[in-house]
């Protein structure tokens, strides 16, 4: 049974109450997609299921068959292959043509988002087989700029390399626990650290005590303090982070500049 945690007198929003803690909002409902492995129980998370036919070899009603081994390379338009991913990166880093830039944290190299199957170019449209391309996409944040490479599976060449200044793409894992970290150490943090000690009985430390969804924040004209006024040119980042098998804490009110490593508050 899920324990609604109160602070102060909330007030009900649809029929759930909600406890107002100084600068963060406890809510003890389940959002869409709010289930996690850790919630469904069992070690794999209640997903596991053995294939049973049945009559003329067709599933089951209600089972999932387990899904065929998958090769080392794909075929025209299917998703790239784990291997696939791991060769397109490899390159896209790799020498004699390294990518300088810097990461979330600060570190050598630009942030990566994410490798996906890309478009077959102009001369290849009409192919059955056209060749496997990837696009690996990072985001500098030494340079605010989104930089994507297209990589040639078949040659194992970098095609071209493009860079895109105020295009802000969804947020990565280490993206979320760096704004966390960030919000947490701020004193606008209080609100949600103090909900979560009230939920749990433990002192919030780290982001690995949260679990973390991001939205991209962007700034409009007279909507937002000064210290938030070039979110979109920065990266930024509305956190909605939630105690495992717990309640949300709404921290929409607050946004983290993670370029420029800077907490702020809307409204």
């Amino acid at each position: 049974m899920r324990r609604t945690v109160r602070r102060h007198l909330g007030k009900v929003v649809a029929g759930t109450a909600v406890a107002v803690a100084g600068t963060a909002v406890m809510v003890g409902i389940t959002l869409p997609g709010s289930v996690s492995a850790e919630e469904s129980g069992g070690k794999d998370g209640g997903r596991s299921a053995r294939a049973v036919d049945g009559p003329g070899g067709t599933p089951a009603p209600g089972v999932v068959r387990q899904a065929p081994a998958e090769g080392s390379r794909g075929t025209g338009s299917d998703p790239l292959t784990d291997d696939e991913v791991e060769r397109a990166e490899r390159i896209a880093l790799g020498r004699p043509q390294a990518l300088a830039g810097e990461n979330v944290a600060g570190g050598k190299g630009p942030q990566r988002l994410g490798v996906g199957l890309a478009e077959p170019d102009a001369d290849h449209t009409d192919d059955q087989d056209p060749p496997r391309r990837a696009d690996v996409v990072f985001y500098d944040y030494g340079d605010d700029a989104l930089v994507t490479r297209t990589i040639d599976l078949d040659t194992g060449k970098v095609e071209r390399t493009g860079t895109q200044h105020g295009v802000q793409p969804p947020l990565g894992r280490e993206e979320n626990a760096e704004a966390a970290e960030l919000l947490i150490a701020d004193p606008l943090g209080a609100g949600l650290r103090a909900d979560f000690k009230d939920a749990t009985g433990k002192d919030l430390t780290s982001p690995g005590q949260l679990m973390l969804t991001g939205i991209v924040y962007r700034a409009t004209p007279g909507a937002q303090p000064g210290v938030l006024g070039k979110c979109g040119e920065h990266r930024c980042v509305r956190l909605l982070p939630k105690i495992p098998n717990g309640a949300w804490i709404d921290g929409r009110s607050y946004v983290v500049d993670l370029s420029a490593r800077k907490v702020g508050r809307l409204g």
